[in-house]
């Protein structure tokens, strides 16, 4: 059996949450492979929602073992109480469970706390972080000053591993008002909580490809979405990892022949959170309607979410710059209730048409969309569960999709509940 490699196709809250859970109960391992708790997503199960921002989606179900990646920038403290949130409602965490790479780095306080000095100032550009701390702590990563779990483990070197991150962070704090890191306090903050962290570590490259090697299922689980890849993005409105499928492999320690299927999460429209160009997006009522029938509000930060028609510009360029095999789309049923949809099927900037959409910030900020009009369904698509069950201008319109983004959809889904699910091909079923 293939494994499974789940990536957003737009910007982010595509719907991954669900369709990761559905995957995730024909997997055995679900590996978490970047970003942060910056990225949030809810399952319904049973009726009961569970809210995750840094634990994989398969933590809520008996029996899956689920990995935190190398690749990953891992809260100490944001993950203990997402653990102890969890068991608040019955779901225990422990080692059986749950497995952290030994080199994931760690964000710190120091971490969030210039990430919010930065969004907060009048000069340069607002990005629309979260203010968790992701983009700092990447950068120390690259700047190899990086605490990493392992350090945890070693009081010693953890030591000397402070002062060469806080002879950086420290200047950086004068020169933005901020007081300076006691590396005093902060080793004993760290040490205080080694305990509660190290009995998850593990060496996860080595763990995978045991289990590859034995022929367990794995289903790779990225945040955010395609167009906010820090390269392939819209830069520099965009996170700080890698979320395109390929960091799965560089993410988790497995070699990128191992991935197997790459299923892009698809939403029915676009939505997109904080700043950056949205070309398709709509500021009148039919937005509006998008955004309350959706419930488009961020899972970790309650920010509303811009909403606007179908991009199939966009998302035929992170298919193609992901390696996207398939889509699994989403939220098909939000569009019930409009009379007409439009689909965005090329770009015009200053008289000129692009296919895709071009890296120039500026020209990004001049996009304007052309639109092909389709006939709305006016009926019922939520709760579908097979073709037959959707209307046939519904079914016209997911065609057409396929069509402009140049890849099949295998997944339907047409509400958030997991059985409303029409499935085209399994994915887990591809070799």
């Amino acid at each position: 059996m293939s494994n499974v490699v789940v990536v957003g196709s737009q910007w982010g809250d595509e719907g991954k949450g669900k369709i990761v859970d559905w995957l995730s109960e024909r997997a055995d391992i679900v590996v978490r492979f970047q970003g942060g708790h910056n990225a949030g997503h809810t399952l319904v199960i049973d009726g009961v929602s569970y809210k995750l921002s840094l634990l994989p989606s398969g933590i809520v179900r008996k029996g899956k073992l689920s990995i935190i990646g190398n690749g990953v920038v891992l809260d100490p403290q944001a993950l203990l109480d997402e653990i102890a949130r969890l068991a608040g409602q019955g779901v225990e965490v422990s080692p059986a469970n749950l497995r952290i790479a030994e080199n994931t780095p760690l964000i710190l306080p120091l971490h969030r706390e210039l990430d919010r000095a930065r969004e907060s100032a009048t000069s340069g550009t607002k990005i629309g972080t979260t203010g968790r701390g992701i983009g700092p702590a990447y950068e120390d990563k690259v700047g190899r000053r990086s605490i990493r779990v392992m350090d945890l483990a070693d009081p010693a070197a953890l030591r000397l591993k402070i002062e060469r991150l806080l002879s950086h962070h420290n200047a950086l704090r004068r020169g933005l008002g901020l007081g300076e890191i006691d590396p005093h306090g902060l080793e004993a903050e760290l040490i205080a909580i080694a305990p509660r962290i190290l009995p998850f570590m593990d060496t996860v490259w080595k763990l995978l490809d045991e289990a590859r090697r034995t022929g367990k299922r794995i289903l790779f689980e990225g945040a955010q979405g395609t167009m906010l890849d820090i390269d392939h993005g819209t830069y520099p409105f965009v996170t700080s990892s890698n979320t395109v499928a390929a960091s799965a492999a560089s993410g988790s320690g497995v070699a990128p022949s191992s991935l197997g299927t790459v299923l892009g999460i698809t939403k029915a429209y676009t939505t997109r959170v904080g700043e950056g160009p949205f070309p398709t997006e709509l500021f009148d009522e039919l937005g509006e309607e998008m955004g309350r029938r959706g419930h488009e509000f961020g899972v970790v930060t309650g920010r509303k979410r811009r909403c606007g028609w179908f991009d199939a510009v966009m998302v035929r360029q992170a298919i193609k710059t992901g390696g996207i095999t398939a889509i699994a789309l989403t939220k098909l049923d939000i569009l019930d209730t409009f009379k007409t949809i439009q689909i965005c099927v090329g770009y015009e900037v200053d008289g000129v048409r692009y296919d895709h959409l071009p890296a120039s910030e500026g020209l990004q900020r001049r996009v304007k969309p052309i639109y092909e009009t389709h006939e709305g369904w006016l009926s019922k698509s939520e709760g579908a569960r097979s073709w037959v069950d959707l209307p046939a201008q519904a079914i016209k319109y997911v065609k057409r999709i396929e069509e402009l983004i140049e890849a099949p959809v295998q997944i339907l889904s047409t509400s958030p509940e997991r059985e409303d699910t029409i499935l085209v091909h399994d994915p887990f079923a591809d070799r």
